[in-house]
């Protein structure tokens, strides 16, 4: 039994995998991003025409670069939390970053990725001519963002209920 107890102790150890794929994804993404909002700005200020369209296609490219570091900021959180949860949790975070169990670390994700659906819905409404495919693109991000507020809400109620 000692044996198998030591085995499955280690074997926490492979989350490290998980652990550096998101973090060295997170890094990418933010220097990509950060690459890209220099691209952009060092462009409009060697282009520029002022029009109304040019200021919808910096948007839009401000925008998207958002939507870059959202999700940079999703596999970071999800980095630090598997790291938090099975190798150390010791690290020095700020309070609002402490993830004390899986749910505290779903929860998190759902908040970045109701963001990064706002922000992707954004986008759309920015390059929006009037179609009404739009209205399905809202719908449906507004019916995941119910469920997964849902799904938050029932986990935590549980939670109470049990504490």
């Amino acid at each position: 039994m000692a044996i198998v107890r030591q085995l499955l102790s280690s074997t926490r150890h492979l989350i490290m995998i998980a652990v550096a794929g998101t973090f060295l994804s997170a890094m990418t993404l933010l220097i990509y991003g950060g690459i890209s909002v220099i691209q952009q700005i060092t462009h409009t200020v060697l282009n520029s025409t002022v029009s109304s369209k040019g200021a919808k296609v910096l948007a839009l490219g401000f925008i998207e670069n958002a939507d870059i570091f959202l999700v940079a900021t999703a596999l970071y959180i999800m980095s630090l939390g598997l790291y938090e949860l099975f190798i150390d949790n010791t690290i020095s975070l700020p309070d609002w970053l402490l993830i004390r169990n899986l749910d505290d670390l779903k929860s998190k994700l759902i908040g970045v990725i109701v963001v990064v659906m706002a922000v992707v819905f954004l986008g759309h409404v920015v390059k929006w001519h009037g179609e009404t495919e739009i209205l399905y693109l809202g719908g449906a991000i507004a019916l995941v963002v119910a469920g997964m507020t849902y799904f938050t809400a029932q986990k935590k109620t549980k939670y109470e209920e049990k504490h």
